[in-house]
């Protein structure tokens, strides 16, 4: 096992201090938004004495992947572990099935876009189902509410723009009533203009203020929204979907096709390894929203919360209905034996630790080392099962 050294992304909507913070670094006023612990080829870890992961792993696959992962993921490790501090506001977004990520991926290849071209929305063939676990309270917005609920929440507030979106889900309460109303926000040739988006933030802030909102939650996140992109359609868009607050060690599942966007908060991300996002608005990225329009689910359902299952005496996992990745948290609480005792870890084939707290040790029965917050460490197929003894927590991405 080696230690690998995450890669930091700096984006517009991330914190100044909580990844500093937990990785033991000094902030240099730059807004540090997520950390990878992963393999992909856009920001690979780095893996101690030895290069990139991505670099690595394809010179010996079978070894550090284990011929069964190797063969079933074309050599690469297939999840990509995160830690995403969001202070703003990210962008509402959607992300693609694997089939229609393949197909355009090939597409804009044909065409020859560069992987770094403005025109590009993808950036790889895979799929990007996501896992969240929250590390502080975290709070979102995912996937379409009932278009009945959503005529609820639009009703009363009295402005051109919601009185359009209401009459569309009143005389169509179906997933084709709910295409049209979000197509109307986002669509280039329908989008409103500033000033109707605006309308509708004040009367949002109004009858929040008169305490007749059907969703306070909800006129809240609109108007922290228009905080941060006044004047963009995605503002009113928030309207038509799931409020979701998590607390620590809550987690959500995002499956492709999901509209959602992340508010506020410090989170665990583990997902598929790529890193295609499609944008409908609440950024100053690029927006595609015919391609948002033509991925997206605007079936209604629930956020899909997932609960933890108790592995053992030390160690919980979150499963999600992928087989690129599973999540497993590990606490250890050896203070005051005479000799850290050695936990059994579940979990086989390539595997990436990540300490949260505290001191640990972490062993194979050829190699250990020490895990700590902010510390990462790669585990390749090779080494087996992993026992673990201190004390704090960790957490532990794998391969199902």
């Amino acid at each position: 096992m080696r230690e690998l050294e995450g890669r930091i992304q700096h984006y517009p909507w991330g914190s100044n201090d909580a990844l500093p913070g937990f990785l033991d670094r000094d902030p240099d006023g730059r807004p540090w938004a997520e950390v990878w612990f992963g393999a992909h080829p856009l920001a690979p870890a780095r893996l101690a004495g030895e290069g990139d992961l991505d670099q690595v792993i394809a010179a010996d696959p079978r070894r550090l992947l284990g011929a069964d992962v190797a063969r079933a993921f074309d050599s690469r490790l297939p999840f990509l572990l995160k830690v995403i501090a969001a202070e703003r506001p990210l962008s509402l977004q959607v992300h693609p099935s694997r089939e229609h990520a393949a197909e355009s991926y090939a597409a804009e290849n044909a065409a020859g876009l560069e992987l770094d071209s403005p025109r590009r929305n993808y950036r790889d063939a895979n799929h990007k189902p996501e896992l969240l676990v929250a590390m502080t309270p975290f709070s979102a917005l995912c996937g379409f509410r009932t278009p009945r609920r959503a005529a609820v929440i639009l009703e009363g507030l009295e402005t051109v723009l919601t009185d359009r979106l209401h009459a569309l889900l009143v005389d169509n309460p179906s997933a084709h009533g709910m295409r049209a109303a979000f197509r109307t926000l986002v669509s280039a040739s329908l989008r409103p203009e500033p000033a109707r988006v605006d309308e509708v933030v004040a009367a949002c802030q109004e009858r929040a203020e008169a305490g007749r909102s059907p969703s306070p939650r909800i006129d809240r996140f609109v108007g922290l929204l228009a905080e941060h992109h006044p004047g963009d359609p995605g503002v009113v868009a928030a309207l038509l979907l799931n409020p979701v607050t998590l607390q620590p060690g809550e987690a959500m599942y995002i499956p492709p096709g999901t509209l959602h966007a992340y508010l506020h908060g410090t989170g665990l991300e583990v997902m598929a390894t790529s890193d295609n996002v499609l944008r409908a608005g609440l950024t100053p990225k690029k927006v595609d929203a015919e391609e948002v329009l033509q991925c997206m689910s605007v079936v209604a359902a629930p956020p899909v919360r997932v609960a933890p299952e108790r592995q053992n005496g030390t160690s919980k996992a979150y499963y999600a209905p992928v087989d690129d990745y599973e999540l497993a948290f590990t606490q250890l609480d050896d203070h005051g034996a005479d000799a850290p005792a050695r936990h059994p870890v579940p979990g086989s084939g390539p595997r990436i630790l990540l300490g949260l707290d505290g001191q640990m040790t972490v062993e194979s029965e050829s190699d250990h080392a020490v895990l700590r917050a902010g510390r990462a460490l790669f585990v390749p197929a090779s080494e087996g099962r992993l026992h673990a003894g201190g004390h704090g927590r960790f957490v532990q991405a794998s391969v199902p």
